[in-house]
Order: C-alpha cells, then structure tokens, then sequence
C-alpha cells in the first residue's frame, strides 16, 4: 500500500513487478542522461558565439542527432518488448479464479477445486478496525497462496471496470460480455490493496480490491472454512 509523500513505486509483490520496476530504473536512467545531455549542449551553443556559428548547417551534427535517438529507442524498446511479452505469458494455471465487477462492488468465484462465491464489499468508515486503511478495506477478501500459478478470469456484469493491484503489476479491465485473463503469482505473503482504475459511475471511488496472500495451507483451511460457512 503506497505511504503519505511516497516518491518510488510500490514494493514488488510478485516476478513481473519487480520487472517493471527495474524497467522503470532503467528507463528513468536513459531519461536523465539525456536531460542533462540537452541541457548542457543548449548551454554551450547559447553561451558560445564560436560554436553556434559552426552548427547552424552542419551535416555531421544532423546526423548524430538522428542517428542517437534511433540507438536509445532501440536501447528502451528491447526491455519494453520484453515485459509486455512476459505479462501476457501464462504457464499452466494451479488456479483458477473468476472476477466479476459490478456497480460498486465485486464478486469472486473460486471453481477449480471448491465451490466458493462470494461478494467483497467496502467497509465503512464506521465499521472498520483501528490501524485499517480508510476505503480500501473490503469485507470478504481475497485469499490467494503465495509461490502459485493463478489464472484470473476478468468480467463485469454492467458498466467498464479494472481489475489493478499496483503491488503485483496487475491492471485488467473488466468488460461486459467478454471475458479476458491475466496472470500473476503472489511471491510473498502479506496484503495488497487496489482499487477500480475505470471511471464507472457515481461510486466508482468505493470499490477497493484486497488480495491477501498467504502459506499453501492457510489457503486450504481458509476454503474449507468458507465451504462450511455456505
């Protein structure tokens, strides 16, 4: 969950977050070389009569700087083609989940191995614990185990929404009457907050997500828990 004054992204919670971040560094990196670059050749060629009469017409810098920006695309679009190919590739899925987004909430089902469905609204103000965060604290959560495979089945029964969880790299959107998929893996246990990042009505701001990702065995005791509650 991101801090007050927070400047960096959020702490990777999963293998394709981490590569984004390390491919926002590297990015940031290319980025601030080439400010500095410009800013000190604007410079010189403003402070120097010398120069400035030598480049108006040269064929040679025409060249550099057609030839270097080329370089540095190739130099981010590699990484880039990378990570966009790693976020779509999907391995054989452990599990299987189905997300369904509605005005304002969301509904899960877990079908693989259980026959679990459950609605996962926000908690109020009023109704939530000491230390919770304030309109991200939902009633049912989303319980994950950590270090597996999962398939998440994305739709929504009305309006446009988006799946995001910022901490795993996560963003989907949720469209009626079609059905997309990602896929992620919890590589730690904790909880991780996101929200609707699709403008979808008068409520959109109140219908947070809580992933929490625990121990393989966690996980079967807590759906042996729900199947008993139902």
């Amino acid at each position: 969950m991101a801090t007050p004054a927070q400047l960096g992204l959020t702490d990777a919670a999963s293998p394709v977050m981490e590569e984004m971040i390390y491919f926002h560094d590297h990015v940031m990196l290319v980025l601030i070389l080439i400010t500095c670059l410009i800013s000190y050749s604007m410079t010189v060629l403003m402070t120097s009569t010398y120069l400035y009469r030598f480049l108006t017409d040269g064929h040679v810098i025409e060249t550099v700087w057609t030839i270097v920006p080329a370089i540095i695309l190739v130099v981010v679009a590699l990484p880039s083609l990378k990570l966009l190919y790693l976020t779509d590739e999907l391995d054989t899925p452990q599990l299987t989940i189905k997300t369904v987004g509605h005005q304002w909430y969301w509904s899960y089902e877990y079908t693989d191995y259980y026959d679990i469905e459950f609605d996962s609204y926000m908690l109020p103000t009023a109704d939530i614990s000491d230390g919770a965060a304030r309109l991200l604290e939902v009633d049912n959560r989303v319980v994950l185990p950590v270090d597996t495979s999962i398939r998440m089945l994305v739709t929504a029964a009305d309006v446009l929404h988006s799946w995001t969880i910022p901490a795993l790299g996560l963003k989907m959107d949720a469209v009626p009457g079609r059905l997309n998929q990602l896929a992620m893996q919890c590589s730690r246990v904790g909880t991780f907050y996101g929200q609707c990042s699709e403008i979808c009505g008068a409520n959109h701001s109140f219908m947070p997500i809580v992933i929490e990702a625990v121990p393989v065995e966690v996980f079967e005791t807590w759906c042996d828990t729900m199947l008993d509650e139902e």
